[in-house]
C-alpha cells in the first residue's frame, strides 16, 4: 500500500501522459484487429477530430490542478472529510475513496449533464460521435472539461480525497473510460460478466444509442452498478446490431464532424429529440 501512495503522490507528467496515450494506442490497434462494427469514415479523421478534443481537456485540467492542490492541502490540515472522520484502514480509504470519486465526480455529474439544459448543451458533443470508439472517451467540449473538473473538486472536497488518491482514480478512470468506449467485440458471456462491476462496452454502447430513451441511461464511468442502484439501468437485444451512435438532432456529417461547429454547438438554437422512426446519421 505505501508503493501505491508513494508512485501516486508523485506520478510525473509524462506517465500520466503514458496512461492516456497508450489506452489510446491500445483500443486503437484492438478496433483494427477485432473491430465490433465496421465504420464507413476514416478512422485517422474521426481520431484527430476527437484528439483535439482531448487536448483541450488536458489543459483546462492543467489549468484547474493547482485549485485541486490548495483543496486538497487545505482538507488535510483541518482532516476535512469523509476519509478524516472515519477510521478507515489504507485499503478500505482507497476502495472507499474510489467509489466516491466515482460517483460524485463522474456519475452525478454525467447524470446532470443529461438533466440540466445548459449542461447537456455542452454534453452533446460527446454524444454526436457517429462511430463510438476508444478516442470517445475524451471528445468533451471545453465547456463539459469545466463542468467535469467542478465535480471533481466536489468529489474531493467531500471525500477529503488526497492527492495521492485523485491521481490513482483519475488514472484508472482514464483507462476504462477508454475501455467501455472501444470498438472492440469480445465474447458476449465476458461482457455481460463484466458489466456487473464495471462499465463494458456494450453497456456503455446502448447510452450513445441516437434516440431517447436509451441516451439517458447507464451513466456509468468506472462502476456499473450506480445505474443499477438508481434506476437507470438498460440494455437491448444486441447492442451489437440494434444501435445507431450519434444524436438524432445533428445527423449531417457537416455538423458533427467539423470542430468550428462542434465548438459552437452549445451556443446555437437548441433543437429538441425528434419524433422520426428513423433517422440517418451520416458517417
Amino acid at each position: 500500500m505505501e508503493e501505491i501512495i508513494h508512485y501516486f503522490s508523485t506520478i510525473p507528467s509524462s506517465h500520466r501522459t503514458i496512461i492516456l496515450l497508450g489506452g489510446l494506442t491500445l483500443g486503437f490497434s484492438l478496433e483494427s484487429i477485432i473491430p465490433m462494427l465496421r465504420f464507413r469514415f476514416n478512422r485517422w479523421k474521426h481520431a484527430g477530430i476527437n484528439l483535439f478534443f482531448t487536448f483541450t481537456t488536458v489543459i483546462i485540467n492543467f489549468l484547474f490542478a493547482s485549485l485541486i492542490i490548495m483543496m486538497s492541502d487545505w482538507q488535510k490540515e483541518n482532516e476535512f472529510g469523509v476519509l478524516y472522520w472515519i477510521n478507515f484502514s489504507p485499503w478500505a480509504a482507497m476502495i472507499i475513496g474510489i467509489l466516491g470519486l466515482d460517483l460524485i465526480g463522474a456519475w452525478m455529474a454525467h447524470f446532470a449533464e443529461h438533466k440540466i439544459p445548459v449542461f447537456w448543451r455542452f454534453h452533446m458533443v460527446h454524444h454526436t460521435d457517429p462511430g463510438v470508439d476508444a478516442t470517445t472517451a475524451n471528445r468533451h467540449h471545453p465547456g463539459e472539461s469545466i463542468i467535469r473538473v467542478a465535480f471533481t473538486m466536489f468529489g474531493v472536497f467531500v471525500m477529503g480525497a488526497p492527492m495521492w488518491l485523485l491521481m490513482l482514480y483519475q488514472s484508472l478512470s482514464v483507462v476504462l473510460s477508454q475501455f467501455n468506449h472501444m470498438n472492440i467485440k469480445i465474447p458476449k458471456w465476458f461482457d455481460t460478466a463484466v458489466s456487473y462491476v464495471i462499465v463494458s462496452p456494450d453497456m456503455h454502447k446502448v447510452h450513445h444509442h441516437y434516440k431517447l430513451p436509451y441516451t439517458n441511461t447507464n451513466y456509468g464511468n468506472i462502476f456499473s452498478f450506480w445505474d443499477r442502484i438508481f434506476g437507470c439501468f438498460a440494455k437491448v437485444k444486441d447492442p451489437r446490431k440494434d444501435l445507431v451512435y450519434g444524436l438524432d438532432t445533428f445527423p449531417k456529417k457537416k455538423e458533427h464532424s467539423n470542430i468550428g461547429f462542434l465548438l459552437g454547438m452549445p451556443f446555437k438554437p437548441y433543437r429538441p429529440p425528434r419524433t422520426d422512426d428513423h433517422i440517418e446519421i451520416e458517417q
